[in-house]
């Protein structure tokens, strides 16, 4: 992939969770000596639009998909399989919740990019103990957990057409995030530290994903490497000219 070449980046967007947003776009953009088109995923155009057509209901509080019955806790938790469609099936693309803080160049991850492979993903065992997400949202288990929350797309490679604009609006979630439309050989592997989850990963992370809590909760102000998150978010103010 040619140095110059503009890398295109997805976050995942929820209002609830707008600094959190913030700090992950400005951290890509600190570390990258590449060009970067960043889109916040946001939900709402994606509905006026007619491409996300889920609903739910909420019960005290949590939110339920009407398709399948399970409880999902962002606005992005399925509208990140939207990326192959919103691309028009070409090129590559890379989509990452909004709860990271990334301390390396994104470009290694693009760099790592295999035609073979439909996406390519960190994949590492998670089994989080907690039954309740940091935001109070039912934690679900599920085959390859976590693997969705940071994915580079060939958006190209002729298997993602199966995840059709129809097929992200009425598969089930467990489908979803556990890749349930590529083969196994078709989904690749990405060094396990740009998806550095307290407890599971070895070594130095290259991105930090606040699973278990991150600094934008007033509770989880001394989570590992919450000074790099509050580091990253007074630079976003600044730039931004936010006091």
């Amino acid at each position: 992939m040619p140095s110059d070449q503009i890398l295109d980046i997805f976050i995942g967007y929820d209002a609830r969770e707008d600094e959190a947003y913030r700090v992950c776009r400005r951290s890509l953009i600190r570390r990258s000596d590449s060009p970067l088109h960043i889109q916040p995923l946001k939900i709402g155009p994606l509905q006026h639009s007619g491409l996300f057509r889920r609903t739910w209901h909420e019960v005290e509080g949590q939110r339920i998909d009407d398709l399948d019955g399970k409880p999902f806790s962002t606005d992005f938790s399925f509208t990140r399989f939207l990326v192959p469609a919103l691309k028009q099936y070409s090129g590559w693309a890379m989509f990452v919740d909004c709860d990271f803080a990334f301390m390396a160049d994104v470009a290694e991850i693009f760099a790592a990019a295999d035609d073979s492979k439909a996406v390519m993903v960190c994949q590492q065992l998670h089994q989080p103990k907690e039954a309740v997400k940091m935001d109070g949202m039912l934690q679900s288990t599920y085959k390859r957990k976590n693997w969705s929350s940071l994915i580079l797309w060939n958006c190209g490679h002729p298997t993602n057409k199966l995840l059709t604009v129809d097929a992200v609006n009425r598969e089930p979630g467990s489908w979803l995030h556990g890749f349930g439309w590529l083969k196994d050989d078709e989904i690749g592997d990405l060094d396990a530290r740009w998806n550095w989850i307290e407890g599971v990963t070895q070594g130095d992370p290259k991105a930090v994903h606040y699973t278990k809590g991150g600094p934008w909760f007033p509770e989880y102000q001394h989570v590992p490497y919450a000074g790099v998150w509050n580091r990253e978010l007074a630079l976003a103010n600044h730039y931004e000219g936010i006091d």
